[in-house]
């Protein structure tokens, strides 16, 4: 590359760089904030709800029928409601959850009941959230990470930061390659800094790119264009056939694309229906019993199970694995109770490569594979954060920042001028592509490009 050629790129770089550690940064640094604290929910939900989740008994004691469990927490509730999911204990050290429907609660929130296996005794009410059945400490921390507690345009914030956060990654090795000449030598106010940003950037390089990519996979925008594209490649993660008639619209969902967010379950908040106002067709507690000994024989092994009834009269009971640890279990069974049959069994070993590395990436992103996982994200959120502030100590330390942010020679449009035809074109195109795919991070890039047009115009 000739030098001016490289001096050119080193400053439109530079200043893409400082317009992203300016504005952007401050979104990352929450994120990473955010997520760090939603690392740690395992261990915070265990001290917290240990009275809830973990079952004492006595030595030798037996585990009671699952439809024994069932009926002391329907029992232990003042007026009649529907179960729409039951968790079965996963080991001698837990209790079972079985999660009813509330009218009083909101949308997409459920009562959870935790029973005892061996004494039967309700040892907690909680209100859970979504689909997975969150609870209260880890919907409060994932509201936070995801909308900041906004609703659904708070997810714009952290789509923001997932969107721009490759892009300061990238940028800044490419801007520690291309200034290497130049650091030869040189003795700076803020060496230190700029060592320890630089060190940190190249070490949590592939960390900070595995979070974008992963997070961009359940933003609002970009996700919906990711979900998309899955599904014109018939990538998408299949769906459990439920339904009981075959003259039913949905006989053939087995095939239909999932929805492009489902696999980040606790980030969902789709409804979880049961039968309430089924008169005569709500199922009884030794259906749950028949199930999970169905599901069994069909070798759904895992210790982590959801059941669920039907949430309609021409569908089937559902039986999911639901251990995204590793190796993943989430085998899905839809089973006919009347007939005493399985309908469909979604295996995991029979997803498309591009599912299995959806499901890998998302619980690898929420540290569902164990204490190291949770290390990783600790760290690496830990990380972040201090490169944000050492970028903005380091900016802040360098002699005329105030000059150099409006001179009008350093703006992008102007060294973007500087450079040769097929390179600027090349990089226009480029820019219009990824603002199609990241619609945050378009429409951000022309604010930002408006700020610079107003300072590179002025000056």
């Amino acid at each position: 590359m000739p030098p001016s050629s490289r001096k050119t790129w080193q400053l439109l770089i530079r200043r893409l760089h400082l317009y992203i550690g300016l504005l952007v940064a401050p979104f990352i640094t929450v994120a990473a904030a955010t997520g760090l604290l939603y690392a740690l929910t395992p261990q915070l939900e265990n001290q917290l709800y240990r009275s809830a989740l973990q079952a004492e008994s006595a030595p030798g004691a037996q585990a009671q029928p699952l439809s024994a469990q069932v009926q002391a927490a329907l029992q232990a509730l003042p007026t009649p409601a529907a179960v729409v999911a039951v968790r079965p204990a996963p080991d001698s050290r837990s209790s079972t959850r079985v999660m009813v429907a509330d009218a009083a609660l909101g949308p997409s929130e459920y009562r959870s009941l935790f029973v005892n296996p061996y004494s039967l005794a309700l040892q907690g009410d909680l209100t859970v959230y979504g689909t997975s059945g969150v609870l209260p400490l880890r919907k409060q921390l994932d509201l936070l990470h995801r909308q900041l507690l906004m609703g659904e345009w708070g997810r714009t914030y952290s789509e923001l930061a997932a969107s721009w956060l490759w892009v300061a990654a990238l940028g800044g090795v490419a801007l520690w390659w291309l200034s290497r000449p130049q650091r030869a030598g040189a003795q700076v106010a803020h060496a230190p800094l700029r060592r320890w940003h630089h060190g940190l950037g190249l070490w949590l390089l592939v960390g900070l790119l595995f979070l974008s990519a992963t997070g961009l996979t359940w933003s609002r925008w970009a996700g919906g264009h990711f979900g998309q594209a899955l599904q014109q490649m018939g990538w998408q993660t299949p769906r459990l056939n439920t339904s009981l008639g075959t003259d039913d619209s949905s006989a053939h969902a087995h095939h239909q694309p999932a929805d492009p967010h489902a696999d980040h379950a606790e980030h969902q908040a789709a409804p979880m229906t049961g039968m309430a106002g089924m008169a005569g067709m709500a199922p009884m507690p030794q259906d749950f019993d028949s199930v999970l000994a169905i599901a069994r024989e069909h070798g759904l092994a895992s210790a982590k199970l959801e059941i669920r009834p039907p949430v309609a009269a021409n569908k089937a009971w559902t039986v999911t694995e639901i251990n995204r640890s590793w190796p993943t279990e989430v085998d899905a069974l839809a089973i006919d109770l009347a007939q005493g049959q399985v309908l469909d069994h979604n295996r995991f070993s029979d997803y498309p490569l591009a599912s299995k590395l959806t499901r890998w990436g998302i619980d690898l992103h929420m540290g569902s594979w164990g204490v190291l996982n949770q290390v990783v994200l600790v760290l690496l959120g830990a990380g972040m954060v201090a490169m944000a502030v050492t970028g903005w100590l380091q900016w802040r330390k360098r002699p005329g920042r105030s000059r150099e942010w409006l001179h009008g020679q350093l703006t992008l449009i102007h060294q973007w001028r500087q450079l040769p035809c097929v390179s600027a074109l090349a990089l226009l195109l480029v820019a219009a592509a990824l603002g199609w795919l990241l619609p945050v991070l378009g429409c951000s890039l022309l604010a930002l490009l408006a700020l610079d047009a107003w300072i590179y115009l002025r000056r």
